[in-house]
């Protein structure tokens, strides 16, 4: 089985970037959960990502990463295992320049000469134990789709708009998919994405933006940044799951871990679980004084430099 990794990635410190955003939005970041500087900022995590990718998944095929007219400056493009794919090359001109990660995610089947069996990743995820390709993907070839429990099903998300606290901007997103496919299959999944590495067949992921969903799609390509009621690629591994083309499990902070960077000690929560994936995830509670201590991390669980850098 050929497996190809996935990367969204954006470099949100390069002033050229910054001005295109101001541009189209009329904002760069705001305090929100939608549109915070954690969401676009640059900490070198992609750097770090490839490191694990590379000794703990040596497996995979090609791995390809999606930017925007970007180009990390340490990646080494002569290594024919790694290719950038620009917005351009998958995703409509007309709805460019786009900074809403759940859209630009709607192309990823659209890379050219990806693998029908595909990992996706944003740049601040990481594998963190030897995996094999059964981690990822059943012996039928159908993925494992992760996901943490959410205690009472949709009577978590009630309660929260009986307290006129509605759930943020992702959990929203999250809803709604589940909520899509529950009409149209008779089927419900309360348990929530474990934010981590994802598996996916590249026929079911078309099948879902082309097809099943399409109204959804076009209806949040509109969204240059995210929006409550974008529709969001769990969509995919929901449906997989309700026509029994992949395999659901629920996991623990040992097999998939959020790091929330706003925490004051990583290692302390790292050694903890010590988990076979992680990510830092890096929001609105986010200062700059946090962000400086995931470098230093990350370059003592990954010290030693992929065949990716220069």
């Amino acid at each position: 089985m050929e497996i190809d990794l996935v990367y969204l990635w954006v470099d949100g410190n390069d002033p050229k970037w910054i001005e295109k955003k101001n541009h189209f939005t009329e904002m760069i970041h705001d305090n929100t959960e939608a549109n915070c500087k954690g969401r676009y900022v640059n900490n070198d995590e992609l750097k770090y990502s490839l490191r694990s990718a590379e000794k703990y998944a040596p497996w995979l095929r090609k791995i390809f990463i999606v930017t925007d007219e970007q180009m990390p400056p340490w990646l080494d493009t002569n290594d024919p295992k790694i290719k950038i794919i620009d917005h351009k090359e998958i995703m409509p001109i007309d709805i460019l320049p786009c900074f809403n990660a759940s859209v630009i995610e709607y192309f990823l089947y659209k890379i050219p000469d990806l693998s029908e069996h595909f990992l996706f990743s944003n740049d601040d995820m990481f594998f963190s134990a030897v995996v094999s390709p059964d981690f990822f993907f059943t012996k039928d070839g159908f993925p494992v789709i992760r996901l943490k429990r959410k205690p009472f099903g949709k009577l978590h998300y009630w309660i929260k708009y009986l307290r006129k606290k509605g759930p943020g901007t992702y959990r929203n997103i999250i809803a709604k998919a589940s909520s899509l496919v529950e009409r149209k299959y008779k089927k419900y999944y309360s348990g929530i994405p474990h934010h981590n590495i994802d598996a996916y067949k590249k026929s079911d992921y078309k099948e879902v933006m082309e097809k099943i969903f399409v109204d959804e799609v076009m209806n949040s390509m509109k969204n240059r940044t995210r929006k409550k009621g974008d529709m969001h690629r769990s969509a995919v591994s929901y449906y997989a799951l309700a026509i029994e083309h992949a395999k659901m499990k629920y996991v623990n902070n040992s097999e998939a871990l959020i790091i929330h960077a706003h925490k004051k000690d990583f290692m302390r929560i790292y050694l903890r679980y010590k988990p076979t994936l992680f990510c830092v995830n890096d929001d609105q509670r986010t200062i700059d004084d946090d962000r400086e201590r995931i470098k230093p991390f990350l370059d003592i669980l990954f010290p030693e430099k992929s065949r990716f850098e220069k």
